[in-house]
């Protein structure tokens, strides 16, 4: 009989426990497509926008790491064209490596016989041409870096205030559980609008990092080069 009633007991606590036990899972999909057509529309234009991120990113990093091969040799082979007069031979090497730092050679190379004030002038207009073209496009990630969030949260507050329209509309009496499933649906707007910004910042900053250090390259050689002018023959 004691154990009639114990394990009667448990099935009744099991029963009760149950139902409290019991996890509702949702996923992101389910989030997207239950958030409504605003949410929708926030989430596609995040998605095109981390699209266009990413497509960025990778692109500008391989024109990048194209732009930093050098040549360790270049600029003695350089100098030993112009020590020997071969201005020709000089341009032709330049044109072979094709990358800013010999681009930059190569004007300054073309200008020899005029004054050095000239020449560096030159080198630097170059040098200018060249850092614009490295940076094409980055700023592109730095807006979206920006925006994203912004547009995320955007479509929180849109989602937010469409909840509580339902909870004014119905006088106080809008399930609870409905209202909450709207809210945490529109906060998914947030959350993919601060990963795609993430991601643009985190991009944007390493392009900026890899881009001055082809900088301070280009600018090293224009000290070499001018350096090598200033040389007594």
């Amino acid at each position: 009989m004691l154990n009639f009633l114990i394990q009667e007991g448990t099935e009744e606590t099991t029963q009760a426990v149950d139902p409290e036990t019991t996890e509702k899972t949702l996923s992101v999909l389910e989030l997207v497509m239950n958030g409504g057509l605003g949410a929708q529309i926030i989430i596609g234009v995040l998605f095109i926008l981390l699209f266009v991120a990413v497509y960025i990113y990778f692109e500008r990093l391989f024109a990048i790491k194209a732009a930093s091969k050098v040549n360790s040799n270049f600029m003695n082979q350089i100098r030993d064209h112009v020590a020997s007069g071969n201005i020709q031979g000089a341009k032709v090497l330049c044109a072979q490596q094709d990358s800013p730092v010999s681009r930059l050679t190569e004007k300054g190379i073309s200008r020899i016989g005029s004054p050095l004030e000239d020449i560096n002038t030159a080198i630097e207009n170059a040098g200018r041409l060249e850092v614009y073209k490295l940076e094409k496009n980055v700023s592109i990630l730095a807006t979206i870096a920006g925006a994203a969030p912004m547009i995320g949260f955007l479509g929180t507050v849109i989602g937010m205030v469409l909840a509580f329209h339902q909870l004014a509309t119905s006088s106080g009496q809008a399930e609870m559980g409905a209202l909450a499933e709207g809210i945490y649906t529109a906060m998914t707007t947030t959350v993919a609008g601060l990963i795609v910004g993430i991601i643009a910042y985190m991009g944007y900053n390493h392009l900026v990092v890899r881009t001055d250090k082809v900088v301070h390259q280009m600018e090293a050689t224009a000290v070499d080069f001018l350096d090598l002018l200033n040389e007594p023959a």
